[in-house]
């Protein structure tokens, strides 16, 4: 007699399955990473620390008596700057990381343009490829140069064709109307 057993394993150890999810959370915070958050929260910590320390050396000169009123004025100082403040120092970093950005692409062209024509010094076939690509963009620029350089239709020219329009359109309609059926 035949007995046929499915014993029934899991096909994926748990040990994996955890550390693949915690790798794809980390991807997941990554991508979306801001930069400019944290500039911004710098500079507006700096921004109130330095209104906090103002209001600190205007209200040392107070008597002693009046020391919870100088307390509580510092921190009213530091809450209005902090509200007042956000959003010019979130727009700054963002400014800021765009700026940093972009320099950054930059250098790395510059760096990849180097390198491509270093390349195309010691390689005939890249500097026929690049000969042929700035023949290109020349072209380009000389037909862009052309287009941009041809006459605009002035006011008088605009309104001739709108009233050439207007009687063709009137024409049609009337050789229309004598074609139709109701003739």
């Amino acid at each position: 007699m035949t007995s046929f057993i499915n014993p029934s394993f899991r096909t994926e150890h748990p040990g994996v399955a955890r550390a693949e999810s915690v790798a794809a959370a980390a991807r997941g915070l990554y991508q979306n990473f801001d930069s400019s958050r944290g500039l911004a929260a710098v500079l507006l910590a700096a921004v109130v620390s330095a209104l906090v320390v103002a209001a600190d050396q205007l209200v040392d000169s107070w008597a002693e008596g009046h020391l919870l009123m100088a307390w509580v004025v510092i921190w009213a100082v530091g809450f209005a700057a902090m509200a007042l403040f956000a959003g010019s120092a979130r727009n700054l970093a963002g400014r800021v990381v765009k700026a940093l950005d972009a320099w950054s692409l930059r250098e790395a062209r510059a760096r990849a343009d180097k390198r491509l024509w270093a390349t195309a010094l010691s390689d005939p076939r890249i500097m026929a490829d690049l000969q042929v690509a700035m023949g290109r963009a020349e072209q380009a620029d000389i037909a862009a140069a052309a287009v941009a350089e041809k006459p605009k239709s002035n006011r008088i020219g605009r309104a001739m064709l709108r009233a050439f329009d207007l009687l063709d359109a009137q024409a049609y309609n009337a050789a229309n109307y004598r074609v139709s059926s109701h003739i």
